[in-house]
């Protein structure tokens, strides 16, 4: 007999689609904001505080935009600061909601509020308040305090709508909010298609309404098609022009013709995940699979051609956006559900007049829609709007997407180059106009180079029991952290993988900064200290903190001259290695920065943190206090180059969760002897005592590079796996890491790295020491 409590369990996750109960809405009050909400008669609303530690403020409305708090069952206890503020600054949504509020007859900046929850409330704390009567509830997130100066940061508070008479059915999603106010916005009903006229600089949003849908797409130059020459979108053309297998927002963000010429760029792409080698369906696909007459894109977009001089085909080839396919380690070309949830889209910029056509895919024997055709929404806004270039994020599979941000220093770093990547949820140089990776490489090597590293992860760990949590879930022995000093450290799961790296820093006895590379860090050391019943608060700040990292010999004398200490701060000259200071911009009213001796190039470096807005200033004095030292920016390939030639290890190359501190290269952050329990403990004991893979470095003959992921041969069996491979300036040699299994690791062994299938083509290499620069550290101890 099947167990109860598994015969119970749902036999599909699918985190992110609608939810099956049409009575809970759930809304996201951002830090700084305020979400509006209509209730009605026995609607109840939870206010959530998921992080804890987080001020909310509720102003509560008659339709006629009279206060009518007691139709809440509440009283107002305050002034509503964050209303108020919005009505001062606007921006960020702001016109919207004011706007919104202002129709009522309601006057925003004389807002009362009743406050919830205060700096102390623990995480996951909320109250539920019950409408009487048809009431507009707005609910405020106040803004936190300079996480710099000591302050605890703000954080983001969830809405639960419970509704007594729910106003729509089971799965029956709402179209998202325009981007703007669009020209064109219709519906391309399931299992069909349409066709319509875009003018040059506009832009197409293509919106998957329920999740889970492809939809194709077509684009032909207008003026071509004047001239009698039919010039679509050419995949191969674009493929070969941008190198990927289908653009992406960022430097490789356009389609051509065949006469490569570009026809649409991607501005923004909630999903990542489409095709570019499938034709649209046809009817042949769907006869030959023993579906006969069954409807499909190519013969509708046949159909919507009659205006137009454009030649109906049998089989179109397309852009097929949502469509996720991929080819497997056979070469075989698969097909799978689409990532893509409900409101997800694609929005791109006409390059050209163009004749464009969108379907909504009719397949429904396989998983092209997973198994369930449902209809598309396109949206054509004026060239005049302007959005940014963006990928999305979701920390978690069902959490509201992130669009890429540009860090405090963008305005900076943008101005000397146009080659930026989309890293980590934000827009970072790969390098500089006029410099490239080994200019940039040198200038730190030799004199000083200065890099955006703002996309790290930085979390507030405060409270009592903030050195208990940290205790149990860092490999490194916290305990010994004292007030001003930072470690490296690996942050573990119970399989001993690896989860991050990170550095910890104890500014207080209770108050310690986590700065990682991964948004999820926070949610994993939430989910801890509920598990071990802990009172500590974990506050993302890495929206209060963008920092800077000023590398090379000449860093420590730059600095000097524009970071001033307290007297109670170590004075910035004297730092140590892995030790901070408090420290002001110039003086002691100037701007306020964390500067740390740390950094991620095996030269003598430091980072300074710093609030966002005040970033463009600190990036002016450093620059200008280092131009008599040849202080030049540097961008993501000349880093590269750097931390490898340092063994420094990198998320994704060296490490994964399937990987563990030993076998990454970086056993000596599992503290020998650590008495507590730590997340992970046993695992890394036994794999410390029974290893099967290590890190080593590899030295390779010749000019030819290894790359992330060739295999390590000795003969005919694999033994290792190249994890990360440049060309070393100063060496004059081709350098790898590489993880490998510790039968081969020691210095001296001779192996080769297999190109081609691996087995074609082999170059020689032999195990040496690493780091292959610097190996004993002396620079940056310096």
């Amino acid at each position: 007999m099947i167990p109860v409590a598994v015969a119970s369990r749902p036999r599909l996750r699918v985190p992110g689609l609608l939810p099956s109960d049409p009575a809970r809405e759930i809304y996201r009050v951002r830090r700084g904001a305020a979400t509006v909400v209509a209730l009605r008669p026995d609607d109840r609303i939870t206010v959530r505080d998921l992080d804890g530690g987080q001020r909310a403020e509720l102003t509560v409305l008659a339709p006629d935009g009279r206060d009518d708090f007691a139709g809440l069952g509440t009283a107002p206890t305050a002034r509503a600061t964050v209303l108020r503020s919005l009505v001062e600054r606007g921006g960020d949504g702001a016109e919207t909601i004011v706007a919104r509020l202002a129709r009522t007859g309601f006057d925003p900046s004389e807002a009362a509020a009743v406050e919830v929850f205060d700096r102390f409330t623990p995480p996951g704390a909320e109250q539920v308040f019950r409408a009487e009567r048809e009431v507009i509830v707005v609910v405020g997130a106040p803004q936190g305090e300079p996480v710099v100066e000591g302050g605890i940061p703000a954080s983001d508070l969830q809405l639960e709508v419970r509704r007594a008479e729910p106003a729509r059915g089971p799965l029956e999603p709402a179209l998202p909010e325009p981007l703007a106010e669009p020209r064109l916005d219709f519906q391309v009903d399931r299992a069909s298609a349409l066709a319509y006229e875009v003018r040059a600089g506009e832009f197409i949003q293509v919106i998957d309404v329920r999740g889970r849908q492809c939809s194709d797409f077509l684009a032909f130059s207008a003026p071509k098609l004047q001239d009698g020459k039919e010039r679509g979108l050419d995949a191969t053309a674009t493929r070969s022009l941008m190198g990927n297998a289908y653009p992406s927002p960022g430097l490789c963000s356009k389609f051509f013709d065949h006469d490569l010429e570009p026809l649409v760029e991607v501005v923004r792409d909630t999903v990542g995940r489409h095709d570019t080698f499938g034709l649209a369906c046809t009817r042949k696909y769907y006869e030959d699979m023993g579906y006969f007459g069954h409807v499909n894109c190519s013969d509708n977009f046949n159909a919507q051609l009659g205006p137009y001089t454009i030649e109906p085909r049998t089989g179109w080839p397309a852009i097929n956006f949502f469509f996720n396919t991929a080819f497997d380690a056979h070469n075989l070309y698969v097909v799978d559900e689409p990532w893509s949830r409900p409101g997800d889209y694609v929005l791109l910029r006409a390059m050209t007049d163009l004749v464009c056509l969108s379907s909504a895919c009719p397949s429904d024997i396989d998983p092209a829609n997973a198994w369930n055709p449902t209809e598309v929404h396109v949206r054509v806004y004026p060239a005049k709007e302007r959005f940014s270039a963006a990928i999305a994020h979701r920390v978690t599979p069902d959490a509201e997407p992130k669009l890429t941000r540009e860090t405090g220093f963008h305005p900076r770093t943008s101005a000397r180059t146009g080659r930026m990547t989309e890293y980590n949820g934000y827009w970072l140089p790969t390098a500089y106009d006029n410099l490239g990776a080994v200019a940039e490489y040198w200038a730190c090597r030799e004199r000083a180079a200065i890099m955006d590293l703002s996309p790290l992860r930085k979390f507030e760990i405060l409270g009592p029991d903030a050195e208990a949590l940290l205790q149990a879930t860092m490999t490194r022995d916290i305990r010994r952290l004292a007030d001003g000093q930072v470690v490296y450290t690996a942050m573990c799961n119970e399989t001993g993988g690896m989860l991050d790296d990170g550095t910890v820093f104890r500014l207080a006895p209770d108050n310690f900064r986590f700065v990682g590379g991964c948004e999820y860090d926070g949610i994993w050391l939430r989910e801890q200290a509920e598990r071990l019943g802990l009172r500590v608060w974990v506050k993302e700040s890495t929206d209060d903190l963008h920092n800077v990292a000023v590398q090379g010999p000449a860093s420590r004398e730059i600095l000097s001259r524009v970071v001033w200490t307290a007297p109670a701060q170590t004075p910035f000259p004297e730092l140590k290695w892995f030790r901070f200071s408090v420290a002001r911009l110039h003086g002691p009213q100037g701007i306020p920065l964390i500067a740390s001796r740390t950094g991620y190039s095996g030269e003598l470096g430091y980072e300074l943190f710093c609030h966002p807005q005040d970033a463009p200033a600190v990036w002016d004095a450093v620059m200008e206090a280092g131009t008599p030292h040849g202080l030049q920016p540097l961008g993501l390939d000349a880093l590269d180059m750097l931390r490898i030639e340092a063994g420094l290890i990198f998320a994704g190359y060296e490490f994964d969760d399937q990987v563990d501190p030993f076998e990454a290269g970086i056993g000596f952050t599992v503290t020998p002897g650590k008495e507590e329990d730590f997340v992970g403990k046993e695992a890394l004991a036994q794999r410390r005592a029974h290893p099967q893979r290590t890190l080593v470095g590899l030295e390779l003959q010749g000019n030819e590079t290894a790359g992330h992921g060739d295999c390590v041969h000795v003969g005919r069996s694999q033994v290792g796996v190249v994890t990360s491979g440049t060309r070393s300036p100063i060496l004059k040699k081709n350098i790898a890491l590489c993880r490998m299994a510790i039968q081969y690791a020691e210095i001296g062994t001779e192996v080769e790295v297999g190109k081609l299938d691996g087995q074609q083509k082999r170059i020689p290499a032999t195990v040496v020491r690493y780091p292959f620069y610097d190996p004993d550290k002396t620079r940056p101890r310096s």
